[in-house]
């Protein structure tokens, strides 16, 4: 018995060897870092929001879990170029002209209505030469808005949506910018009374979600999952989800 005792040691050495060549990701599947600057209803903190949830049920169809983190516009375009984070969500088309490692998801998450809102009761704004005359407030990194309000008497930039109309409270601005579903919950939300929202729109664009070039393989399979997605109702039904919980939060208020 003592004879055939002694190959244990060579035994257990093989074993943590074997354990310590053994893949860290065989027990599942790599999980994506991705993040957003979506004000809610969109996105939130504890992952309600409607975008969201259509994100996470996309990466679910490929079999993987998204981990979700919120940052200001524009650190979160410079976290996932650089690849701090392995992607973005959502954002307009176009920005891989701006941010070169990163590479659109061709098929859309959601539609944004971007809008003026002002507390002027005679203001009118019916596209975006018509800002020029006024004081114009947007949050800092968001392009479209970046791109499109040149000329006006002063642009002020904020970090996010409470600050930025926080700002029209004040008086600091005659107008701000912002994506219709957002800037109706702000106002909602901050008791903004004489807060109106200015018809037409300004733009209605599409909005996707961006990978880190090193996950350029993922792109095709997850804009196949979002075009499943959006024929067979999940899209709409997740939408409606998100939608719900932010009539309950401003329910509360």
């Amino acid at each position: 018995m003592l004879t055939l005792a002694r190959p244990l040691p060579r035994l257990f050495a093989t074993l943590l060897l074997l354990l310590l060549a053994w893949p860290p990701c065989a027990s599942g599947a790599e999980t994506l870092v991705l993040n957003s600057a979506d004000p809610s209803p969109f996105s939130r903190p504890d992952g309600t929001g409607t975008n969201d949830r259509i994100v996470i049920e996309a990466f679910r169809l490929l079999g993987m879990s998204p981990r979700l983190v919120r940052l200001s516009a524009e650190r979160a375009l410079q976290n996932a170029n650089q690849g701090v984070d392995d992607g973005i969500y959502v954002r307009i088309a176009g920005l891989e002209r701006l941010y070169p490692n990163l590479v659109m998801v061709p098929e859309p998450v959601t539609e944004f209505v971007f809008m003026a809102f002002t507390r002027d009761p005679v203001l009118e704004v019916h596209s975006w030469a018509d800002l020029k005359p006024w004081n114009v407030g947007i949050i800092t990194g968001w392009k479209i808005l970046e791109a499109n309000i040149t000329g006006t008497r002063s642009l002020v930039k904020a970090r996010d949506e409470k600050a930025l109309f926080a700002l029209l409270g004040k008086g600091r601005t005659d107008v701000v910018v912002l994506d219709q579903s957002s800037g109706q919950e702000v106002v909602r939300h901050m008791g903004l009374l004489r807060v109106r929202a200015l018809t037409p729109p300004l733009a209605r664009r599409d909005m996707y979600i961006y990978l880190h070039k090193r996950h350029s393989g993922l792109v095709p399979r997850l804009a196949q999952a979002l075009r499943q997605m959006r024929r067979d109702g999940s899209i709409e039904r997740l939408t409606r989800a998100g939608l719900a919980v932010a009539g309950q939060s401003g329910a509360r208020q």
